[in-house]
């Protein structure tokens, strides 16, 4: 409900001819409150990028099952990778670090004007890239490169605020730029793959972006925020965040990325180096499933906003078994022995996916002035999410499903993002339910 405040403002309007306005003109939705705060300016074009891209991948999905020729300037496997890993993942990322990282770092909130170029760039970019998949690499190459080009500016800016904090542990932030950066270096090397028709270095690009930027992002504000707001309504649950923890998790992380992007170049890979994958990660998987059990999985699930965060970071857990395990089948039984994409999906779809959504939805409430809390629409969305998560996981390791089991999969992508981008752009566009500014 609007605030006395807000009511009064509401009522008090008029139009150009003194008559009153609408009683909700005042709340109306509103394209230039995106630019009120960073959060609404990274969040809804995110939101409209999540659900074009999925109905994108559902219609390429059909086409394929209906039999239908679909025009591919780039290979499908690659303009895929880069439009669900690069689209709407760092847009979202930019609301959530621009609104939390200056707090991290002992600074006042940021403006969002500063960040309004970088985004326009962005999202001028992929339109470019969307039509090049089908039509040109080289318009393609352009369109990443004039999101390579926005998001370095992010970086530059964050990097800014880092080198201004005066704050005594700038550690998560640090890890948070870090990553920021590996995500520039992975669109530039996009860029150029395309220009120079090396769809190999596009996927391994992909590749290094998943591990070795949005991973590791995601794995900074998982070890920062879940322990917190778990002991914020659980205190029975202690914010348990050793920095051991967090660098271990990093670690995991970097040694992942550069073994994918290997993989994808230099397939099969040498046996030792399998080896030494299937030895970082085996230990690391199983010290994740005890963290979430040590994070309070189980009393979480009380608090449907708080589940669905240690809902997400289990699949981190369960992604790095996967991945040891298909390292292990394939150091016994040779490449065939391989999982396929079930670790990768584990990971995208899992633990970032959910875990954005998650994390997004509490972001957005509380910043609208609206209650901390996932109602049944919003944890239906989240259900529907991890249902598609399943079938995907699925599709990979039954090779005979494989083909209606994906569009299941992304069908259900599909219903829960796109369900869920329109509830909360709406919400976004919108002045705060309390009547305060932001």
């Amino acid at each position: 409900m609007p605030s006395q405040r807000s009511t009064e403002a509401t009522s008090s309007a008029s139009d150009a001819r003194g008559q009153p306005a609408p009683a909700d003109a005042a709340h109306a939705w509103r394209l230039t409150l995106l630019a009120a705060a960073p959060h609404r300016l990274g969040f809804v074009p995110a939101a409209l990028m999540l659900a074009l891209t999925a109905l994108w991948w559902l219609a390429a999905l059909a086409a394929r099952e209906a039999g239908w020729s679909v025009p591919w300037a780039v290979p499908p496997a690659a303009a895929h990778g880069l439009e669900f890993a690069l689209a709407f993942m760092p847009l979202f990322m930019l609301g959530f670090l621009f609104t939390a990282g200056p707090r991290w770092m002992g600074l006042p909130d940021h403006t969002a004007a500063p960040l309004v170029r970088s985004v326009l760039t962005m999202c001028l970019g992929w339109p470019f890239a969307l039509l090049g998949f089908h039509l040109s690499a080289a318009l393609a190459a352009l369109g990443i490169l004039l999101v390579a080009l926005g998001w370095s500016a992010l970086v530059r800016r964050f990097v800014g605020l880092l080198r201004a904090s005066p704050a005594a542990d700038r550690r998560h932030a640090r890890a948070a730029a870090a990553a920021m950066a590996v995500g520039a270096l992975a669109m530039f090397v996009a860029a150029a793959s395309l220009a120079l028709g090396r769809p190999d270095w596009t996927r391994a690009a992909v590749q290094l972006a998943i591990w070795g930027f949005l991973a590791p992002i995601f794995t900074t504000v998982s070890h920062r925020m879940i322990p917190f707001f778990t002991a914020g309504v659980l205190p029975a649950v202690a914010a348990w965040r050793p920095y051991w923890l967090l660098h271990l998790m990093l670690g995991v992380l970097a040694v992942s990325a550069l073994g994918a992007a290997a993989e994808v170049l230099w397939w099969p890979l040498p046996w030792a180096v399998r080896a030494l994958l299937l030895a970082v990660q085996a230990p690391a998987a199983l010290l994740l499933l005890w963290v979430v059990w040590r994070w309070g999985l189980l009393p979480s699930m009380k608090i449907r906003l708080l589940g669905m965060l240690h809902g997400g970071f289990l699949w981190f857990g369960l992604a790095l078994a996967l991945s040891a395990c298909s390292q292990a089948r394939m150091l016994w039984l040779g490449p065939e022995g391989t999982l396929g994409l079930a670790p990768l999906h584990a990971l995208t779809m899992g633990y970032l996916g959910c875990t954005m959504i998650a994390m997004i939805t509490r972001v957005t409430a509380g910043h609208s002035g609206r209650a901390l809390e996932a109602d049944n629409l919003a944890w239906g969305f989240y259900l529907v999410l991890q249902c598609a998560v399943l079938l995907r996981v699925a599709a990979a390791l039954w090779q005979a499903g494989s083909g209606v089991l994906t569009l299941f999969a992304i069908a259900a992508w599909t219903l829960g993002g796109t369900g869920w981008a329109l509830r909360y752009g709406n919400w976004l566009g919108r002045p705060r339910a309390d009547g305060r500014p932001g």
